[in-house]
C-alpha cells in the first residue's frame, strides 16, 4: 500500500486492495472513498467487492467515481460529503492518487489557502502547483 497524507484525517492512495482491510483498519483508517470508476478495474477489485472487503474489516465505504471530465462543481461538492465533511480518518483512493488528490484539492479551495492546499499534496507526493489559479476561489 502507498498510502499519503494530505490532512491529519485525510488520505489518499492508489488503487488498494480487498486484502488490505484489515492493514487499513490498524492504521486507523475509518472511512474509504472509492474515486476509481468500475470501467478501469477488473472484477476483483470493483467498488462492490471493495466495499465488501471494508465492510468485513468494520471500515465505512463510500463510491463517487471520478474521471477528469467528470470533476464539476456539484459532484466535486458530493465527493467532499462523502470524505472530507465527515468526521472520519478517510482513505480516498484511485489509479494514483492523482484524482482524489485534484479532487479533495477542489473541494478545499476557498476553504484553504491555495499555498496550504498546494503544500498538502505536495507533502502527499502530487504536484498541484498548475491548479494554482483555480484554487483561489470556491470550486462552484
Amino acid at each position: 500500500m502507498d498510502i499519503r497524507q494530505l490532512t491529519p484525517r485525510y488520505f489518499v492512495s492508489p488503487q488498494i486492495e480487498p486484502g488490505d482491510m484489515s492493514a487499513l483498519k490498524a492504521a486507523g483508517i475509518t472511512h474509504i472513498l472509492c474515486n476509481r470508476p468500475d470501467a478501469e478495474v477488473p472484477p476483483s477489485h470493483s467498488a462492490a467487492k471493495m466495499e465488501a472487503a471494508a465492510k468485513a474489516a468494520g471500515i465505512s465505504f463510500a463510491v463517487q467515481p471520478l474521471t477528469h471530465q467528470t470533476m464539476v462543481p456539484d459532484v466535486i461538492a458530493a465527493n467532499r460529503a462523502l470524505g472530507a465533511d465527515t468526521d472520519h480518518v478517510v482513505l480516498a483512493y484511485c489509479a494514483s492518487g492523482t484524482r482524489s488528490t485534484i479532487a479533495w484539492a477542489l473541494g478545499q479551495a476557498g476553504q484553504m489557502t491555495p499555498d496550504a492546499i498546494i503544500a498538502a499534496a505536495r507533502n502527499g507526493g502530487y504536484d498541484i502547483e498548475n491548479m494554482r489559479q483555480v484554487l483561489e476561489h470556491p470550486f462552484n
